[in-house]
C-alpha cells in the first residue's frame, strides 16, 4: 500500500512542500530516504514510542519512506506528525480522502503530545498558493498560521486529535485571526517616549531626521550623555508597519523561532540590540542549517549597536553589503538563502577609550595618538554608509533639574509619517523603495536637484571635508529629507547645510 502525506520545509523565509511517501510490503525493516538529517532518521524512535503511548502500535513490516523531492535536504524534528500519521494509514489504522488537502507539521513528545515547530507562517502562506485547503499544527503555532485569509488551520495538543480528525471522529476548532484586526490592535504604544529625555534637542532633531527617511545615525559622546537612552526611543517616532511590512517581519522572526504562542503578527517594527560580543554567523545570519541573524531580526526596524568600537572588526565589516542591498546572501555548497535585511543602522560610541576626547569640563587622559586609534576601529568604509553622524555633548544641570517638557514622541512621529507620505507618492512608481534612504543613484539626479548656490556650497564642503563620492550621495540623501519635513518640493540652501554639519566625523583632523 502507498499512501502520502504532505509536509513542508523552510528555506530563508520561504517554505516549499515535501511530500511524504509510505510503502509498505513484507519484511521487517523501517527505512527513511529522501536526504534526511539526523533529527528525522531518529524520528522513527520517537514516532514507535508516541503511538505506543497513545494506543497504537505499528505491525512489524518492511516499510519504505521517501521524502520528495529527494535530492532537497531535510532538516529537523517537525516532519515527526506528517510520517506518524502517514505511517498509521499506510499500515491500515485508518483510511482518509483528507490526507491529500492538508499540510501537516508537528514534533512528538513521547507520551504523543505536540511540541511547537518554526516556520509556520511561510508554511502556511506557501500552503494556500499549492491549493492545499488547510494546515494542522501543533496548538502553540496557530495563531501565527491563522492570519492567512481563506485557510483552514487547525491548533492541535496530540496525535490523538490528528488521528480522529482524518478518521472523521471529530474536529478540532479552527484558529482564525484576522490580520486587518491584529494589525490594528497596536503597533503604537511604548513604554518609553521622548518627553523621558531632558534637552538634547538637536538631537531629537536629527533622529526625527533620521526616522523620516530611513537613515543610519551614529552617536558619539561621553559616557552619560545619554546616547543610549535616546537611541532607545527611536522606534517610538518611526512610522506603524504597513500590513505589507508586517507579513514580511513576521514571517522572519517566525522562521528564527522567535513568536510567542499568542502571537499572529507582529504589529510594532523591531528593536534589536546585540551585545558586543556577538560573532558574525549571530549577526549576519548563517549557521550549517542557515537562520536569519540580528540584522534580519530588525528587518523593517532598528538596529542598536552600543559601544561601536568594542565589537569585533570582521562582525563590522560584514554589514557592509547588507547596508547597501538591504538584504543578506547566506550561500552553501549545494544551497544559497537569501534573507531581508532592510534596518535602520543605530550606532553610538565614545570619542576616546577614557570617554572624554572633547568634553567641555572634564579632561581626557588618552595620550597622544590614542583618540585617532580608537577612532580607527571603526572603518571609513563603514562610516561612509552612515548617513547621520552626531555630536552628542552631556545635558547641563539646569536642563536636568528643569520641568519643562520636550515634545512627545506621538507628536514628532506625526511630522515622520507626513514626511514618509510624500517620499511614498514620489516612489509610487518604484518597486520595493519606501523611504530616501534607499534612493540609488538614478533617483537622486531624479529628485535631488541642486540650486546654483547649493552647488557651490556642496561643493566647498566635499574639498574641505574630503568627503567620498558615497557621503555626497549620502547629503543629498539627508537634505531630501529635511525639505520633506519642511514640506519643500525642492532642496534649498538651508536643508543643505543642515545635511552637511551631520557629517562631523568626515571633519579632517576631528581626533586632533
Amino acid at each position: 500500500m502507498l499512501i502520502k502525506t504532505f509536509g513542508s520545509a523552510v528555506f530563508g523565509v520561504n517554505a516549499a512542500t515535501i511530500t511524504i511517501e509510505v510503502h509498505v510490503d513484507r519484511g521487517a525493516h523501517l527505512a527513511i530516504v529522501g536526504l534526511p538529517d539526523s533529527a528525522i532518521k531518529e524520528a522513527q524512535q520517537r514516532i514507535r514510542a508516541a503511538l505506543s503511548n497513545s494506543g497504537y502500535d505499528l505491525p512489524i513490516r518492511n516499510i519504505t519512506i521517501n521524502m520528495a523531492p529527494a535530492d532537497l535536504r531535510k532538516e529537523g524534528t517537525a516532519y515527526d506528525l506528517p510520517l506518524a500519521i502517514a505511517l498509521l494509514s499506510a499500515t491500515g489504522a485508518f483510511e482518509s480522502d483528507l490526507l491529500e488537502h492538508y499540510i501537516i507539521m508537528g514534533e512528538l513528545s513521547l507520551d504523543g503530545s505536540l511540541r511547537p515547530i518554526r516556520g509556520v507562517l511561510p508554511i502556511a502562506i506557501q500552503a494556500q498558493k499549492e491549493g492545499f485547503k488547510g494546515m494542522i499544527v501543533p496548538k502553540h503555532n496557530a495563531r501565527e498560521a491563522g492570519i492567512v485569509e481563506g485557510f483552514e488551520v487547525y491548533g492541535v495538543e496530540h496525535i490523538n486529535d490528528v488521528i480522529d480528525f482524518f478518521k472523521g471522529l471529530s474536529t478540532p476548532e479552527r484558529v482564525v485571526v484576522s490580520a486587518h484586526e491584529a494589525f490594528a490592535l497596536s503597533g503604537l504604544h511604548h513604554t518609553v517616549d521622548f518627553t523621558d529625555v531632558k534637552g538634547q534637542e538637536n538631537i531629537k532633531r536629527a533622529f526625527e531626521i533620521a526616522a523620516a527617511g530611513g537613515h543610519n545615525v551614529i552617536l558619539i559622546g561621553p559616557p552619560g550623555a545619554g546616547k543610549t537612552m535616546l537611541a532607545k526611543r527611536l522606534s517610538t517616532v518611526l512610522p506603524p508597519l504597513t500590513m505589507e511590512e508586517a507579513l514580511e517581519t513576521t514571517k522572519i522572526h517566525s522562521v528564527a523561532g522567535r513568536l510567542r504562542k499568542d502571537d499572529s503578527l507582529i504589529q510594532a517594527r523591531p528593536f534589536r540590540a546585540p551585545h558586543h560580543t556577538i560573532s558574525d554567523v549571530a549577526l549576519v545570519g548563517g549557521g550549517s542549517f542557515p537562520q536569519p541573524g540580528e540584522i534580519s531580526l530588525a528587518h523593517n526596524g532598528v538596529l542598536f549597536l552600543d559601544e561601536l568600537p568594542e565589537f569585533k572588526r570582521t562582525v563590522l565589516e560584514v554589514m557592509r553589503q547588507p547596508l547597501e542591498d538591504r538584504s543578506i546572501t547566506i550561500s552553501r555548497s549545494k544551497f544559497s538563502i537569501d534573507y531581508p535585511a532592510s534596518f535602520m543602522l543605530v550606532a553610538s560610541m565614545n570619542p576616546c577609550p577614557c570617554g572624554f576626547y572633547n568634553h567641555p569640563e572634564k579632561d581626557c587622559v588618552c595620550g597622544t595618538g590614542v583618540v585617532q586609534k580608537y577612532l580607527n576601529k571603526v572603518s571609513g568604509p563603514l562610516l561612509d554608509r552612515i548617513d547621520i553622524h552626531i555630536e552628542v555633548t552631556p545635558v547641563s544641570f539646569n536642563e536636568l533639574s528643569g520641568h519643562r517638557m520636550g515634545e512627545s514622541s506621538s507628536v514628532v512621529r506625526e511630522r515622520v509619517i507626513s514626511a514618509r507620505e510624500r517620499q511614498q507618492v514620489r516612489y509610487r512608481n518604484v518597486s520595493g523603495m519606501s523611504c530616501n534612504a534607499q534612493m540609488d543613484s538614478r533617483l537622486l539626479r531624479e529628485h535631488c536637484a541642486l540650486s546654483e548656490s547649493g552647488t557651490r556650497m556642496l561643493s566647498t564642503a566635499m574639498e574641505k571635508l574630503k568627503l567620498s563620492a558615497r557621503a555626497y550621495d549620502r547629503i543629498l540623501k539627508v537634505a531630501r529629507t529635511i525639505a520633506d519635513l519642511a514640506g519643500s518640493e525642492h532642496i534649498g540652501s538651508e536643508h543643505l547645510a543642515e545635511a552637511i554639519q551631520y557629517r562631523s566625523l568626515d571633519r579632517e583632523n576631528w581626533a586632533g
